[in-house]
This record gives C-alpha cells, sequence and structure tokens, in this order.
C-alpha cells in the first residue's frame, strides 16, 4: 500500500466514509474509451459542482459485477499514469489529479484522487480530436454535461470562490499545525499516510497547507482540526452546553463549555450528553439486556450536534458558538447563521428532499466522514426522523431565519410517566408496596395511553393474581394506545398469561400481534412464541428482529435452538429437499452459536451454548473430536450439570465399534 491517500482504500471498494457518488469504478484501462471517460471525471469532479470536495476513480474494479476486483498489468498502469497526466495537464486549465497506484483484494489498481481544484472551472474534451470542450460536472452518480443540463451559469457563478474551510489562513504559521493531532487522525481512520516521515509533505497530501508566497500555510480546516486552539483564529469555534430548570427564563442548572480542535470538542461533548439521556428500563428475565425508551434518542442527538458543528460558519465575525439546551421537555442544537441559499423550511419536513445546494464547508464534512461522525450524502436529517420515530419520540422540528438554525428534539410522551414508576420503586424498597400500586395506578388513570403505565399496570396486576383487571388493562390500551407501542403491552400481557399457566389465552393472543413490531419487541414474542411451543412463529418474529439481534446473546442462542428444533422436525421427512432443509438449518445454527460463544455473557450461557454446538456439530456429522471438545468446554465452564457428560458419555458409546 502506497502512501500516498489520506484514506483507506479499501474504504473506496466497500462504500464506507466516502460517499458512492464520489467514487467512480473503471473495469479496465483502453485509452480510447476508458481514458476519455475518466478524462471527462477528473474535469467534472475537479469542478465539485456541490461542493463534496471531489471524487475518486479507481481503475481495474469492475461496479456491474458487485464491485470485483479485476486488476491491471504493471504496463497498463505505467500506461495509464502517462496518458492522465498528460490528458490532464492539458484540459483548460491544466489540473494534476493525485495518481497512486493500489493494491485491492491481492491485485494492483490505480486510484486517481481527484480534490476540487481552486481554479475551476476546468473543461476537457468529449472524445478524441481535441475537439468539443465542455464543462463537466457530477450530478449525483453521473458525469455530465453542464451546458447541455443547464447547470453551466450556475457553475460558472459559483466556482469562482473557493469555500470558507479551504482557503489558506495567512496569519497562521505551519507550526500551529500540531503533528501528533494529524498522525492520530490518520491512524484512525487507517490511512498508511502516517507512515510518512515527513510533516509538511503528510500535510500536503492531506491538503491542509497551501503555498503562499516561498512558503506554505494551514488552511482553515487544518486549523479547526489539528491546532490546539481554532478560537485563536475562530471565535466561535467551540460548544456551549446549558441544562435549563424549567423553560428559557428558568435558571441554569448546569453548563459546559467544550474547546479544542473540532472533533475532539466533538467527541467531548458527545460523551457528556450521554450522561443526560434518562431512560425507563425493564430487566428481561435471564437477559444481559434491558430495553426502554429514553427521553431523546442519543442518536437523533447526534446527528443533530454534527449536523450543526458540519454546516454552521466559523468565519471571524460570526461571535455565537455551537449551543445544546437542555430542558425538561426538550433539546434545542442551534447554530449560526442559517442555512446556505436555496435551502427553504419545506426541504427540511420528512417526507422532503434537501436540494444539491452546495456544501458550505466541504472540508469539514471529509474529516467528519472519514472519523465516522458525519453521514454521508445528506442522510442526517433522514436519521434524525427515523431515530425519534423509532423511539416513539414526536418528530423533530427545523426552523431558521438568516442569522440563526435551530433543531428541537421534542422529549418522549413516555417520559412524563417515568417519575410515578420512581416513586412507586422507592416506596416498595421502603416496604409500601400497596402505596406504590396506587401511585402507578392514579398515574395511568391520568394518562391510560402510556405504554409504560399500562405494562407495569398487567404487571402489577398479575402479581395479584387479578388477571381480570389485567386484562381490561390491555383492552384499553388496544383501543386508545400508539399503534407502535401496542406489541410491547401484548408481549406484557402474554406473559402475565404465561405465568399464570393460561397457554391457550396466551396463544390466541399472540397471534394478534402485529407483523409492524419493533425489533426488541419482536425478539420478546420470539422467546414467547418458544414458551408456546410454536417454532415457526417464533423463527418468524427473530428473523424479524434484523440486526438487532446480533447484540443479544440470550436472543442469538434462542434463534439457534429455534433452527436446531425445525431442523430436527424436517429430519424426520424423507424427500431430499427436507434432508437440504435440515443441513441449512443446522448450518445456521452453528454460525448463531458461535457468535454467542465469542460474546460477553455468563458462563452458564456459554456452557450451553457449547452443548447446543456439540449436539449440532454431531447431527452435522463433523469429526468426532471438535464435537468432544465443544462438550469439554461446556463441563469445564458448569461441572455441576450431569446432562453434560452423561450425553458425552452416550455419544462415545454410540461410536464405539461392536464386536
Amino acid at each position: 500500500m502506497s502512501n500516498i491517500l489520506p484514506i483507506n482504500v479499501e474504504d473506496l471498494l466497500i462504500g464506507r466514509l466516502i460517499e458512492s457518488v464520489r467514487v467512480e469504478f473503471k473495469a479496465s484501462w483502453d485509452p480510447g474509451i476508458t481514458g476519455f471517460q475518466i478524462l471527462k471525471t477528473v474535469c467534472a469532479f475537479a469542478n465539485d459542482y456541490q461542493n463534496l470536495n471531489g471524487g475518486y476513480i479507481v481503475v481495474g474494479v469492475d461496479a456491474s459485477e458487485g464491485r470485483s476486483v479485476r486488476g491491471l498489468t504493471d504496463r497498463e498502469i505505467d500506461d495509464a499514469q502517462r496518458w492522465i497526466r498528460g490528458r490532464c495537464k492539458a484540459m483548460r486549465p491544466s489540473y494534476v489529479p493525485i495518481l497512486s497506484p493500489e493494491q485491492m483484494g491481492g491485485r494492483d489498481v490505480l486510484v486517481v484522487w481527484v480534490p476540487a481544484s481552486e481554479a475551476r472551472p476546468h473543461q476537457a474534451p468529449d472524445g478524441p480530436g481535441g475537439k468539443n470542450w465542455k464543462y463537466w460536472i457530477r450530478i449525483g452518480s453521473e458525469t455530465v454535461d453542464a451546458a447541455a443540463s443547464n447547470q453551466l451559469d450556475r457553475l460558472l457563478e459559483q466556482t469562482t470562490p473557493i469555500p470558507w474551510d479551504n482557503r489558506a489562513a495567512h496569519d497562521a504559521r505551519l507550526d500551529d499545525l500540531r503533528e501528533a493531532k494529524v498522525r492520530e487522525h490518520l491512524h484512525d481512520v487507517k490511512s498508511a499516510l502516517r507512515d510518512e516521515p515527513d510533516a509538511p509533505t503528510i500535510y500536503r497530501r492531506m491538503r491542509i497547507t497551501v503555498p503562499a508566497n516561498q512558503h506554505e500555510v494551514p488552511r482553515n480546516v487544518g486549523l479547526l482540526f489539528f491546532s490546539d486552539n481554532p478560537e485563536r483564529w475562530f471565535p466561535s469555534a467551540r460548544i456551549i452546553v446549558a441544562q435549563f430548570a424549567a423553560d428559557r427564563a428558568g435558571k441554569v442548572q448546569n453548563e459546559r463549555t467544550f474547546h479544542g480542535a473540532l472533533a475532539a470538542q466533538l467527541g467531548d461533548c458527545l460523551r457528556h450528553l450521554d450522561g443526560f439521556a434518562q431512560t425507563h428500563l425493564k430487566k428481561e428475565r435471564d437477559r444481559s439486556k434491558v430495553r426502554g425508551w429514553v427521553n431523546y434518542p442519543l442518536q437523533a442527538l447526534r446527528e443533530a450536534l454534527v449536523n450543526a458543528v458540519y454546516h454552521r460558519a466559523y468565519r471571524p465575525e460570526v461571535m455565537e458558538p455551537t449551543k445544546v439546551c437542555l430542558y425538561p421537555d426538550r433539546i434545542e442544537v442551534i447554530s449560526y447563521p442559517g442555512p446556505v441559499a436555496g435551502i427553504e423550511p419545506q426541504h427540511l419536513q420528512e417526507s422532503a428532499s434537501v436540494p444539491p445546494t452546495p456544501a458550505r464547508n466541504p472540508r469539514i464534512g471529509e474529516f467528519l466522514k472519514q472519523l465516522g461522525l458525519a453521514e454521508g450524502w445528506r442522510t442526517g436529517l433522514p436519521q434524525i426522523y427515523r431515530c425519534m420515530a423509532e423511539n416513539g419520540s414526536p418528530p423533530p422540528q427545523f426552523d431558521f431565519a438568516a442569522s440563526w438554525f435551530r433543531a428541537t428534539l421534542p422529549a418522549h410522551p413516555e417520559y412524563a410517566a417515568v417519575s410515578a414508576l420512581q416513586d412507586a420503586a422507592y416506596l416498595r424498597t421502603v416496604g409500601s408496596s400497596e402505596d406504590a400500586f396506587l401511585r402507578v395506578q392514579d398515574s395511568w388513570r391520568a394518562n391510560e395511553a402510556s405504554a409504560v403505565l399500562c405494562a407495569e399496570m398487567i404487571r402489577l396486576h398479575a402479581e395479584r393474581d387479578d388477571l381480570d383487571s389485567a386484562k381490561a388493562v390491555f383492552t384499553r390500551f388496544c383501543e386508545i394506545g400508539p399503534e407502535f407501542a401496542i406489541p410491547n403491552v401484548t408481549n406484557t400481557w402474554i406473559e402475565a398469561l404465561l405465568d399464570h399457566d393460561c397457554t391457550d389465552d396466551a396463544l390466541d393472543v399472540l397471534h394478534l400481534l402485529t407483523a409492524r413490531a419493533s425489533a426488541q419487541d419482536a425478539i420478546d414474542a420470539a422467546i414467547l412464541a418458544r414458551r408456546l411451543r410454536q417454532p415457526r412463529i417464533a423463527h418468524r418474529y427473530f428473523e424479524q428482529a434484523g440486526d438487532s439481534i446480533q447484540a443479544d446473546p440470550r436472543a442469538l442462542h434462542e434463534f439457534a435452538q429455534t433452527k436446531m428444533g425445525l431442523a430436527q422436525e424436517a429430519r424426520t421427512q424423507r424427500e431430499r429437499a427436507w434432508r437440504e432443509v435440515n443441513r441449512r438449518l443446522l448450518v445456521e445454527a452453528r454460525g448463531l452459536l458461535e457468535r454467542v460463544i465469542q460474546m460477553d455473557a455468563s458462563p452458564t450461557r456459554h456452557a450451553w451454548a457449547w452443548r447446543d454446538l456439540a449436539r449440532t456439530l454431531n447431527w452435522l456429522r463433523t469429526p468426532m473430536g471438535e464435537v468432544t471438545a465443544a462438550y469439554e468446554n461446556a463441563i469445564r465452564l458448569l461441572p455441576d450439570e450431569a446432562k453434560f457428560p452423561a450425553e458425552l458419555a452416550q455419544l462415545r458409546e454410540r461410536q464405539r465399534p461392536r464386536n
């Protein structure tokens, strides 16, 4: 791997951190065809019509085959470099991209890095012969003629000024950049450029410095990310978090200011805000995981804050810092000034799309994306909407004027019920169980549509063996409660019925569960279906949970056991197709069990996972040594469990040759 590119080249192949619209793949090198396609794309990336800071062209990767790496010969790489370098020098005006031979998947490819040009706009010919020179731009993932797409006037208007964050800071010196911070950044993004011994060379290749009067000075983006105190040049480059007791007129309970390099202050602020998230938790039996609702989802707050830091202005005349205001019923994230021209309030609605206006700070966005802090290609707002909806919170609100922009995250509607549950927990602790029941009951009567209170009332009535009252709470909630919360309350009612051996009633309620249950509710429903001996329903809900199941060892284990049971059922069939189903289910179960074993879980969970893995391996007819080793691991972790050595002894007995 070379040390020219400031990113990990594998990120280009898998589409991570660098938006797909900024990467173009060419399967092979042909100067008569591929060459002019690359030349036009180089021109388009250099023109940087949407202020995304250029892009990358990878020659030797076939995008039509799932980005399969075909590779180039040494001669093709040499020919391509000479051709591209020569033709780009002849562009109007001249432009020289950065050419870097790299290895992907063990094969040689050529990466053409095209940063946004400071001499734009550029023209390149449409094909051989040097005729039909055109201004090429990128619209989405396509290279198009700016004039033919009616974008030429706008290109000429916007390409004269250099984006503020990419301008030279003539009042700063090269020594104001901290080499250690730069190398730490390169280490974090896994760039081989960190191995370059000469710091000024690194700065040039990262484009955080610029030549000025026979010497080099930092660019504004370099000072923001890699100086000790960006506020020396940019007074607003800080974040203030203030917690208010009531509304804006109330007293500030807590205030903290975050200074320093931009990525560092952003990370410190996000960690600080983690402590303000308040969650109503419900501990599930035999599970290390808890579930519940937060007053505001941290991911939505993270996106709002990153967007504020990314899109605000840092010019010296903008004095106001980025602000995070925490109120009992909402959080406001405020930045200055308002959005760039072309953004209107209707563009910030949930179903709307943001127009492709040029970004205010493309270089800031580039570094934030490399660190995984910012989303790519205008996905920040949809992320906020999605996170708020998944949490059951009201939608976010966005408003702005010319001098400010505000994102408001309302608190979860269930949050008002948390205090009642906390009071009840205290009363139970001091021995006042009846008062605790009445406290929850009074709060529920004031808000019968609260999923938190309804679930708690069902549990409390069930503890008193009053299933009729518990059913009345459940029925009322199904009539008036929010649809998204019905699966959670339904699962609570099913569990109460199972705990009272009302199996038939529990099964009837299980069949009423909506297929639109959230990931966690789907996991709960799957586990309840297993208790009701309904493996197919359980399997369906486990699959519906999707990636959320990957972090839950109990859910993964029970999913594996479900597949094992279905595999044994398929084994009783005689048709060949069923034998294939049996093997597929066992292979899937094996993968799940191996993941459980690698996760942080109790010794008991690991022991039973090893035991189930041993059985699965045996059914898959793997070598006896692997099966025995799995049983021995289970015995080591849970030596008092008699079933493990007994099963192993039986297995060895069956394997023993008969005389």
